[in-house]
């Protein structure tokens, strides 16, 4: 009865067998497989083409996530690079300043030694510390005073012209009032002094500001146009003759009766002031009337 069994569970698994043997050939035949022309197996070609797919997308997803970093490395990189060039920008610029800086200190000089050969007067250079704010002062202090010879009612220039006088004096320091306050004043001719009648005194206006000063008193029948030089006559008793004070901007035309009403602006920055100088000069006192006239006994003289 078991020998029946067993010869009957034999016929019933023989399929299964076979099947399983027949798998297993092909198999084995699979992989010794090789294709048309002998050269590579079959089984690597099935394996290579279902796994090419795969392949491709895990390709491009290290390819993409590789390009993400390097484009942040590459970023990094750039912006350091970017920074290091504003900085370098930054230099040149600030060397850039401070060259033109010191062209125009020097042009500055320049024009005040010209200046000194030009009046021969002897000067002293100074430097604006300070600055008065108010809208009511038009002063300003400088680095030298009583030790260097500077005293009061001394003019101070710039190469462009006349920019005020002193008003009061320290061993170190000394300040200035400006021509464009109202107390401040000089006498000036339209032109050259000599060839011209076109004579007055100019002062500051409050409504004026630094950037204008008027002239006053000149004659309506003297011939005044826009951008006539306007220069000093020494007749203040403060500057000596032939400074520059600047050019006319304005005039309103006046009449035999009536003056001229000008404007003019000076040739001193005054609104940009770092190197002046003080001209160490006193005006010729002027002889007493009676000693000018012929006639007329000295006191003192029998």
């Amino acid at each position: 009865m078991a020998s029946v069994r067993t010869q009957k569970e034999i016929r019933q698994r023989a399929p299964l067998w076979l099947i399983s043997l027949l798998v297993l050939n092909f198999i084995v035949m699979a992989v010794d497989a090789r294709d048309a022309d002998g050269q590579q197996k079959i089984i690597r070609v099935w394996t290579q083409t279902l796994a090419s797919p795969l392949q491709n997308a895990s390709s491009k997803a290290s390819g993409a996530t590789s390009g993400f970093f390097q484009q942040i490395w590459n970023f990094r990189g750039a912006a350091q690079e970017n920074e290091q060039l504003k900085q370098r920008v930054s230099a040149l610029e600030a060397e850039l300043n401070n060259a033109r800086r010191a062209e125009s200190e020097n042009e500055r000089l320049k024009a005040l030694l010209h200046l000194n050969e030009q009046t021969q007067v002897k000067s002293v250079p100074a430097r604006v510390i300070a600055r008065d704010p108010s809208v009511w002062f038009n002063t300003i202090t400088i680095n030298v005073g009583s030790t260097s010879g500077v005293a009061v009612n001394m003019p101070v220039v710039t190469g462009g012209g006349i920019v005020g006088r002193v008003i009061s004096v320290s061993p170190f320091a000394a300040q200035v009032m400006l021509i464009t306050d109202e107390k401040a004043g000089a006498g000036a001719v339209v032109g050259q002094l000599g060839e011209s009648g076109a004579l007055g005194s100019v002062r500051g206006r409050a409504d004026l500001g630094v950037g204008l000063i008027e002239m006053r008193y000149v004659s309506g029948l003297e011939k005044v146009q826009v951008n006539d030089t306007v220069m000093t006559t020494g007749q203040d008793g403060i500057y000596p003759p032939g400074l520059n004070v600047g050019r006319v901007v304005d005039v309103k035309n006046g009449t035999a009766t009536q003056a001229h009403q000008i404007l003019i602006q000076p040739g001193a920055q005054l609104d940009h002031l770092e190197e002046v100088a003080v001209l160490l000069y006193r005006a010729p006192q002027r002889s007493a009337p009676q000693e000018t006239l012929p006639n007329v006994e000295k006191p003192g003289k029998q």
